[in-house]
């Protein structure tokens, strides 16, 4: 496949005219250089775009018309869409939010869990491990669902978004800040019970939240847990000195920064000033127009850095859905517009965008430049879950995920793994 007339999105976070060559799933060539554009757009049968056994790369070619091309967005941070929820723990469930989560351009996810029992927890991990595996042996890496045609005879087997990981939200968090979790099924840190939870997941499992204030021995847990899972601060109401212990023991990641956590204030800056103080720890923001204002997104910009953000969608069930009454973590919420309330309190209950709506807010609504947004939705995921070899930019060798934009930022067409979907 040829991408062409297309402004790519390079590792050096820039926009350059140029055209993009897909070969067996994965980038071969990203041409910028204006002169091999040319040549190679003239002459379909251009010496650099045929293999070397004399195999001709252009059997598809999509004409870009001037479009954005960026790589697949990366969402480390949600619960589920289109009716369904990660905690089904449901292989159809899984599939069903990947596949909805590719046709708007998130080709790799991390799903989270919700604050549930152990022994539930440990099904549904393993439910995910299954399911990947089942992946992993389906053609081009994706659940195969031979035989299901529509009306017309076309196959429904659409390539839906990688699994890539598993955010494991709950269950070592805090009462004070739980935010939408279910508290009857909160409990301490354990590093059995973690350990459980990494073997059930048999590796999916990239990020294992903690409220520190909650255990007294806490750093004790970083110490055991820290190389074999990313620690990460979620739901916590630690003040800064307890949050940065953490920090400085091994924890390196943020859960939705400002939500669910103490107020930042210039003389209690809780948990967001340890983050600005520890530069190995990554922040997730929910840029959704209604956990953060765009003031609070610019000044954290300001404050972090950019190559620290990570942008999430913290979606849930409700994503794609008409508004009306749904279930996260087996608590009610209601959902209007964007926003999704707890019934029992009103509080906000995850958000009802996905990660290509809360991409399209940050920079038509906050602010913050495009080259950056794509950044802390791609590359900053990418790294931050171990997979940027293979995901987070385009770039020879990586899998060819790639989405097109038009200047408004409407998806002008999706390629995973090298399949216009």
């Amino acid at each position: 496949m040829i991408i062409k007339n297309v402004k790519v999105y390079t590792e050096d976070e820039i926009f350059t005219d140029g055209m993009v060559v897909i070969r067996d799933g994965r980038f071969d060539q990203v041409l910028t250089d204006a002169g091999k554009v040319k040549a190679a757009a003239d002459m379909r049968d251009a010496a650099d775009l045929w293999s070397t056994d004399g195999e001709c790369f252009d059997d598809e070619v999509i004409d870009g018309e001037g479009a954005y091309a960026i790589p697949g967005l990366i969402d480390i941070h949600f619960h589920g869409c289109k009716g369904y929820d990660f905690c089904d723990g449901t292989k159809e469930a899984i599939a069903e939010i990947a596949r909805y989560e590719a046709s708007i351009g998130v080709t790799g996810i991390c799903p989270a869990t919700m604050t549930l029992p152990v022994d539930e927890l440990t099904r549904i991990l393993s439910v995910a491990a299954s399911y990947a595996a089942d992946a992993s042996l389906a053609p081009g890496g994706q659940m195969a669902e031979s035989g299901r045609e529509d009306a017309h005879g076309a196959r429904k087997n659409a390539p839906g978004a990688d699994l890539l990981g598993i955010n494991m939200e709950g269950p070592f968090i805090s009462t004070e800040k739980k935010g939408a979790q279910d508290e009857r099924s909160i409990i301490p840190c354990d590093a059995g019970i973690c350990g459980q939870f990494l073997d059930a997941s048999e590796g999916l499992v990239k990020f294992v939240g903690i409220a520190p204030e909650r255990n007294g021995d806490f750093a004790s847990f970083i110490r055991q847990v820290k190389d074999k899972v990313n620690v990460s601060l979620a739901h916590t109401n630690a003040d800064y000195d307890t949050a940065k212990a953490a920090f400085d023991a091994g924890a390196c990641h943020a859960v939705h920064l400002y939500n669910a956590m103490p107020v930042f204030t210039h003389r209690m800056p809780g948990v967001v000033g340890a983050v600005s103080d520890s530069p190995h720890v990554n922040a997730e923001l929910i840029c959704d127009g209604v956990h953060i204002h765009p003031s609070v997104v610019r000044a954290t910009f300001k404050m972090m850095g950019a190559d620290r953000m990570i942008l999430i969608s913290d979606s849930m069930r409700a994503t794609g859905m008409p508004d009306g009454r749904y279930l996260l973590g087996g608590l009610e919420v209601d959902v209007a517009g964007n926003r999704a309330t707890l019934v029992s309190n009103g509080a906000l209950a995850g958000s009802a965008t996905n990660l290509m709506d809360c991409m399209r807010t940050a920079v038509k609504e906050m602010g913050i430049p495009l080259e950056t947004a794509v950044a802390c939705a791609t590359k900053n995921p990418a790294k931050a879950i171990g997979e940027y070899e293979d995901y987070g930019a385009i770039a020879p060798g990586k899998k060819a995920d790639v989405v097109l934009l038009d200047q408004e930022l409407k998806i002008k067409a999706v390629v995973k793994g090298g399949v216009k979907i």
